[in-house]
């Protein structure tokens, strides 16, 4: 049994049943909806033969090429489906809506599987992520000095009821020379945008979501440009925290990192820092020395960070004690509410 669903019912059945995406690899490596398994109908080369075989010769030739590639994997397709589908309903899409997926649920619905197929694919998910980024928003900035723990306030926020999303999480990059340090690799843009679009379909649109302040790229993934148009016209809630707090707090994460790693950090930033300062900044790292390393680095970051900051619209700086995110998340809370933000 086939049913041809719409991207949002297919989304919230995505909550409890497998979703199967019958694109070739290399169209879902470069993005895809974050639930799904990939489940090609043709690899990467089989998919462009047959793309071949359609511009060149024609629909039915290249109808008649693909069932001859997918005819001899049904079986195949069909134990690999009922492994996943314990429940004998699955979700099923390819770019448009089309063959492929359309072939695929046959094939599963044949074999007595519940099928629920994406009226227009992938393409639909997409819309849909993309009208997500230009919906207006209530949204609170958190912002503050390299060091000031912003990202480590974000969950502690949301104990307070608070909405919040952790863009460098979802970019996994942490925004500077250092920011892959630690990190899995960083998604591509478009699937960045993906999952942060999943998240922001989770939200209550009616109260405010806090974002961590960043620039319009986070490493090599690029921020959708209608949230960051919004994002710096949001109320910016400025940490400040103690210089020497901030230096022990970076000193002590990049301590447990390999030195030829934070040396190509540093180098990475050589011609903003000057040759004598890299030089001071390498053989504190050759030393050990990393709040030396630190002091050095942040020279460069907080001018950075100044001149970024004085393009925002609405600035409230927030002076905290010290550096614990719990105690912190509180004293943002309050601060807001004081200044009728929540």
């Amino acid at each position: 049994m086939v049913n041809s669903i719409s991207i949002q019912e297919f989304l919230q059945k995505a909550e409890q049943l497998p979703v199967l995406d019958v694109r070739a690899p290399k169209e879902y490596a470069a993005g895809h909806i974050p639930a799904a398994y990939s489940f090609p109908i043709f690899d990467d080369e089989q998919r462009a033969r047959v793309g071949t075989a359609y511009k060149q010769q024609g629909h039915d030739p290249a109808v008649l090429i693909g069932l001859d590639l997918f005819g001899p994997r049904m079986s195949e397709f069909v134990k690999q489906a009922n492994k996943l589908a314990t429940g004998k309903e699955v979700l099923v899409h390819c770019w448009r809506g089309g063959m492929r997926s359309g072939a695929m649920a046959w094939l599963l619905g044949f074999s007595g599987l519940k099928v629920h197929l994406l009226q227009g694919g992938y393409k639909a998910y997409r819309r849909l992520v993309h009208a997500e980024f230009e919906q207006s928003r209530k949204l609170l900035i958190l912002s503050g000095l390299t060091g000031s723990g912003k990202t480590d306030i974000l969950p502690y926020l949301q104990k307070h009821g608070q909405q919040s999303i952790d863009l460098e999480g979802l970019a996994s990059h942490k925004g500077s020379a250092f920011g892959s340090i630690g990190m899995a690799s960083q998604p591509s843009t478009e699937h960045f945008e993906n999952l942060l679009g999943t998240e922001l379909l989770k939200l209550n649109e009616e109260q405010p979501l806090w974002l961590e302040d960043e620039s319009i790229t986070i490493g090599k993934v690029q921020m959708p440009k209608p949230l960051f148009d919004q994002m710096q016209a949001a109320p910016t809630l400025v940490l400040q925290v103690p210089h020497k707090l901030r230096v022990q707090k970076l000193a002590q994460e990049y301590c447990r990192t390999n030195e030829a790693i934070l040396a190509t950090a540093i180098l990475k930033i050589k011609k903003r820092l000057g040759g004598l300062a890299t030089k001071e900044a390498l053989s504190a790292i050759s030393d050990g020395d990393m709040e030396k390393m630190v002091e050095i680095a942040l020279t460069y970051y907080d001018k950075a960070y100044t001149f970024e900051l004085a393009k925002k619209q609405q600035v409230l700086p927030l002076e905290l004690p010290g550096i614990d995110p719990e105690e912190n998340a509180a004293l943002v809370v309050a601060f807001a509410k004081q200044h009728n933000l929540l």
